[in-house]
């Protein structure tokens, strides 16, 4: 599989969004949790560069979805998931690093977007049930992996614009990954930043791996990535793993 392609033809070879960094008008205190964690308290401090297809990887806790969810809202779109345009919502729990964030947007670069998380999917499709447009299937109608790849391979996903996808592996089978894997390296005009626990969706040519742990968001080979060794070393020998966890 070749390496994603940066965009070529009518659209500008400018980003949606360029960089991420901190709103020089409303710094986030970093005492303040989510700053408390060390991948956002880097995100603050440095600054994150956005290229074609970043993917963020790291433990549970470690920021991953907080920050692909602030910067998500950031860009104009609804926490709970849809496009630029979508009003869904139903119980807020976003944390408040949205507030804080300035984007750096590309000059003449797509400003439409559109953020898939897969645990408010269950309440989108039952909001685009109510608000119809275009061919979409009746997303309920399909299994959870189904409805997933049926939402990516529309127009959402071949338009220009940037698509925020937290945690997209949760309800594919490996076949399934392998079939978003390829949506993903495709030669798309779409910027996309993704959050995963995935060892699949990490192998895609070209993309920018960002490992989150104690040190921050470390750029890392995906070989070198800890989610990879683990995989690795279970599937190699998995009572490594499981003497450890089942009854003597």
């Amino acid at each position: 599989m070749e390496a994603r392609k940066p965009p070529t033809g009518g659209w500008l070879d400018q980003h949606p969004v360029r960089r991420v960094t901190e709103h020089p008008s409303h710094p986030l205190p970093r005492h303040r949790w989510p700053a408390t964690l060390p991948a956002v308290r880097q995100l603050l401090d440095d600054g994150l560069d956005l290229g074609g297809l970043t993917i963020l990887v790291g433990e549970n806790g470690a920021g991953k979805s907080t920050i692909v969810e602030a910067v998500a809202m950031a860009y104009g779109l609804s926490p709970e998931g849809g496009s630029t345009g979508a009003r869904h919502s139903t119980r807020p729990s976003e944390s408040p690093l949205a507030d804080h964030l300035q984007l750096t947007r590309g000059a003449g670069a797509a400003r439409w977007g559109y953020f898939l998380r897969a645990e408010t999917m269950h309440g989108l499709f039952s909001y685009l049930e109510d608000n119809p447009g275009g061919d979409d299937p009746t997303f309920h109608e399909l299994s959870h992996g189904e409805s997933f790849l049926a939402m990516l391979s529309t127009h959402r996903f071949t338009d220009p614009g940037f698509f925020v996808l937290d945690e997209p592996e949760a309800g594919l089978s490996f076949e399934s990954l392998l079939v978003l894997v390829g949506l993903l390296a495709a030669d798309a005009r779409a910027q996309v930043l993704v959050a995963t626990h995935s060892p699949v969706l990490t192998a895609i040519p070209g993309a920018t791996l960002l490992q989150l742990d104690g040190d921050g968001l470390t750029p890392t080979a995906w070989e070198a990535l800890t989610v990879v060794d683990h995989y690795r070393r279970f599937l190699g020998n998995p009572m490594q793993y499981l003497r450890h966890l089942l009854p003597e």
